[in-house]
């Protein structure tokens, strides 16, 4: 259901059109007294419109279906040409003979002016010939003409004149007034002057008809001297009429003669010879001025024409607006049609309403294409291909897709035939809307009609396969391109491997990059990382490795964790040692050794937990005569103590210290490193040693030692350690502050160690007491306020809080206040944090463990949207 918002403007006229009314401030509660048939669309979509009426999206398609609904005869020229399209010529004869066509001069006409494919025009053409009891006119034979023309097949047009002679129906028609006909339309004038003269000179002469193409010929290809003579012509035998006096001021307009053009006109009118056509005349005209910027000179003589009141200008209105709108001046050309409506009913051609809404649609201005569609509805206006090509697009930019593709999918009914923007619009907005197979399906029909979407459209619908892994689908696109000679761009190349290596088809994408290669088109660097880690995935690390080495020759640079990973993946392999060695020898002949290439290998082998190799790699460097600088001796000493090897990185670190004064950053690593491998006595030796040498160590240092103290139970000395920071004037931070408030949740032991040593030191006003409180008060051993506004404002004397400590006063909460625990997990959101897996399986347990089974259940749905599920305990809970 489409919820809908009606404009108050103008809201009368727009729903007198939709057969009812309506409050702008309520929705009635009684039918709409027309038929259904009659609505259209409320003065609303998405985008644009609100709330006022709510329309099932069925009833909008079934209203524009009336609409469209074109004549008998529209439909049945779709028939005729889908099966000239679609048919061999012998069946196509056949099919053609079971319609019994009612065949005439003004039925082939329609058929020709109808079709859009020039192939089947002319095999029409040559079917119709070929029937009992139809001859083909001078007027069929220019309309054929005329179509080759536009169509810019000349040569065919010639060619069809030379083998005239062989022609079934040559007889039917008057020889030399087709050949004078045909080669004036293909361009020929002094061929057609050469056949006319021999007309003449054997007693014939041109009828009417064939007198005004020959001239209208003639103003085309500039001959105007010839232009002048035949004109003479045409007076002389009394057969000037108003297509003659158009063509003459096109031929004024042409030259530049422009008030030559108006007086002629002028002329015309004075002496009562202005019918039907005054207002082509004076269109022509202002298309001249318009042509040549004169907007306010054209605009000016139109209204001089229309005070004259001699000539009707519906025409000429339409070539304004037509001008207007195509030199941008889109707001003039609206104001004007307004106007000219209110002040002389004007209503626009079909043609004229179509150059508005195509130009609004691409503006977006949506409301203002309502407005039309609804002006054309009330005026009876019969909308026509470009009509139904333009509210296609319309429904899109509103939003309304599922609109657009029901009167898409129903196009057989009305002889609707998308064109290329409506294709365009149609698959951009179904990918967009997450409709990718719909999207899918439309450009596959696109393609059997002949249109392929441009770059933009391409690139928009093989995006969205790669993103969904539909990955035939993409592979069958990339085909259907290539057969259509366009060459998809490197970028959507590389969309689609990277796809496939996340599908774990990395050969197939590899294959493809080969081919890339060979046509010297260059993947970009996120497509050789994909690739690198799809072979990762398959434990193919021997091509991941020859990738690694081929980006760098592309011109990319790869990243330490792209070479850590290769090396890690290497060495899962039979002969890891060889192959390792390998990719060294391979990488340092492709680049100047240096040490952040031998760095990438030390860190590569440290992470393979291979420290001796690391440790060859690190000699290896220094033999080449290349200084290790601190990263190398940094990742050296993370190798040993990553893998355990404490005595080696001990070893290690004494050399380094042996050798000149080891910085900050190398006591730091080391302090660190100790306490991660939970050698936490060693640590706080270095910690020690690295304070008598005037160092600081850094915080981190110390997070890491309480870390691993707390985990051992250890908090006497956790507490002289944080008793250390305040002695240095450094405060303690969130992560120390967090793992002491977990470790006080867990047990009432650090809270009573902390009693002690505060009580042996008789440290009654120190700093850390207020921490002392808070450990107290989550430990249970002292009465927790239940305004965790309090709390919130003790721990900020205490450190920052973050996400976590939020997550503990949850928790915290959870043992005695569920209805205070939901009220700060919404205090949470507030303050701009996004709850995390931990926040949610909180609240969960607290609620399960307080018997709310139902309302965890709620969040458990919550939580699952949000992409996280709830830990083994709780789900035991739960289930």
């Amino acid at each position: 259901m489409m919820r809908t918002k009606l404009s108050s403007t103008n809201t009368p006229r727009a729903f007198r059109v939709l057969g009812f009314s309506i409050s702008t401030s309520t929705v009635p509660s009684t039918p709409p007294a027309s038929p259904p048939h009659n609505h259209i669309l409320p003065r609303h979509n998405p985008i644009i419109l609100g709330g006022i009426g709510t329309l099932q999206a069925k009833d909008v398609v079934f209203s524009f279906k009336q609409w469209f609904k074109s004549p008998q005869n529209v439909l049945l020229m779709d028939r005729i040409f889908r099966i000239l399209a679609d048919l061999p010529p012998d069946d196509a004869d056949a099919s053609l003979a079971r319609l019994r066509l009612p065949l005439s001069e003004r039925f082939v006409l329609d058929v020709l002016a109808h079709g859009k494919d020039v192939l089947s025009c002319l095999k029409f053409f040559d079917w119709a010939g070929r029937q009992p009891g139809f001859h083909h006119t001078r007027a069929t034979f220019h309309a054929t003409f005329k179509i080759l023309a536009r169509a810019k097949l000349m040569s065919l047009i010639l060619d069809f004149l030379q083998n005239y002679t062989e022609l079934r129906y040559v007889h039917r028609v008057r020889f030399y007034d087709t050949l004078v006909m045909g080669y004036a339309v293909a361009g020929k004038p002094e061929i057609a002057l050469q056949l006319f003269a021999k007309m003449r000179f054997q007693g014939l002469d041109l009828d009417s008809f064939a007198y005004h193409v020959l001239l209208n010929a003639l103003l085309e290809e500039s001959c105007f001297d010839a232009f002048r003579v035949v004109v003479e012509q045409i007076r002389m035998r009394g057969l000037d009429n108003e297509i003659t006096h158009s063509i003459i001021v096109k031929k004024f307009c042409k030259q530049g003669q422009l008030d030559e053009a108006k007086a002629y006109v002028e002329q015309l009118m004075e002496n009562g010879r202005v019918g039907v056509s005054g207002g082509h005349m004076v269109g022509l005209i202002v298309d001249a001025l318009c042509k040549r910027k004169r907007f306010e000179e054209a605009g000016r003589w139109l209204e001089e024409f229309r005070v004259s009141g001699m000539v009707s200008l519906e025409q000429a209105y339409g070539v304004w607006i037509r001008d207007l709108v195509r030199a941008g001046r889109l707001d003039g050309a609206l104001e004007f049609l307004h106007s000219k409506r209110e002040s002389e009913r004007y209503v626009p051609m079909v043609s004229g309403y179509n150059i508005l809404i195509c130009r609004l649609v691409r503006e977006n201005r949506l409301e203002e294409v309502f407005d039309l569609l609804m002006e054309m509805k009330e005026d009876q206006i019969l909308p026509d291909k470009v009509t139904m090509n333009a509210v296609l697009c319309f429904f899109c930019k509103a939003g309304m897709v599922d609109v657009a593709l029901e009167l898409y999918k129903s196009r057989a009914e009305f002889g609707l035939s998308p064109n290329s923007m409506a294709y365009k619009y149609l698959i951009t907005t179904l990918c967009g809307d997450g409709s990718t197979d719909e999207a899918y399906q439309v450009l596959k029909h696109s393609l059997e009609q002949g249109h392929f979407p441009g770059k933009k459209t391409f690139s928009i619908i093989a995006d969205a396969l790669c993103r969904e892994g539909k990955l035939d689908k993409m592979k069958e696109l990339i085909l259907v391109a290539l057969d259509c000679n366009f060459m998809p761009s490197s970028s959507t190349y590389g969309k689609f491997i990277s796809a496939l290596c996340w599908a774990r088809k990395a050969d197939d994408g590899y294959l493809i990059q080969e081919g890339l290669n060979k046509i010297s088109k260059v993947a970009s660097k996120n497509t050789y990382f994909n690739m690198i880690r799809g072979f990762n995935l398959l434990n193919r690390a021997d091509i991941a490795a020859r990738l690694l080495i081929e980006l760098q020759e592309k011109g990319h640079t790869p990243s330490r964790s792209l070479f850590r990973t290769v090396i890690c993946r290497l060495f899962d392999m039979d002969n890891p040692e060889k192959r390792f060695l390998k990719l060294l020898e391979v990488q340092l002949s492709h680049q100047e050794p240096t040490c952040q290439v031998y760095n990438f290998f030390i860190e590569g082998a440290g992470h393979a937990k291979k420290p001796v190799i690391a440790r060859e790699v690190f000699e290896m460097m220094r033999r080449s005569g290349i200084v290790p600088n601190l990263s190398s001796e940094i990742l050296m000493l993370q190798s040993y103590l990553k893998n355990e090897r404490i005595f080696d990185a001990l070893n290690f670190f004494r050399d380094l210290q042996e050798r000149r004064k080891v910085g900050r950053k190398l006591c730091n690593t080391m302090v660190i490193g100790l306490c991660k491998a939970n050698r936490a006595d060693i640590a706080l030796e270095m910690l020690k040693e690295v304070k008598e040498n005037g160092a600081t160590p850094s915080l981190e240092c110390y997070e890491e030692l309480v870390k691993v103290l707390c985990t051992n139970r250890r908090y006497d000395v956790v507490i002289d350690l944080i008793d250390d920071l305040e002695r240095d004037g450094r405060h303690v931070s969130s992560f120390i502050g967090n793992t002491l408030l977990f470790h006080a949740l867990k047990s009432q032991e650090l809270f009573e160690t902390w009693l002690r040593t505060k009580d042996a030191c008789n440290e009654i006003s120190s700093p850390s007491l207020m921490l002392g409180q808070l450990i107290g008060e989550f430990s249970g051993c002292i009465g927790v306020n239940q305004d965790f506004n309090y709390l919130e404002e003790v721990i900020k004397q205490c450190f920052p809080l973050d996400l976590y400590t939020y997550n503990m006063l949850l928790r915290k909460l959870t043992m005695f206040d569920m209805d205070l625990a939901l009220e700060l997990f919404s205090r949470i959101r507030q303050k701009g944090y996004e709850p995390n897996r931990w926040t949610y399986d909180t609240l969960v347990h607290g609620l399960c463990k307080n018997g709310r089974t139902s309302e965890a259940n709620r969040w458990v749905e919550e939580m699952s949207g949000k992409g996280f599920e709830p830990t083994y305990t709780t789900k035991l809970l739960i289930y």
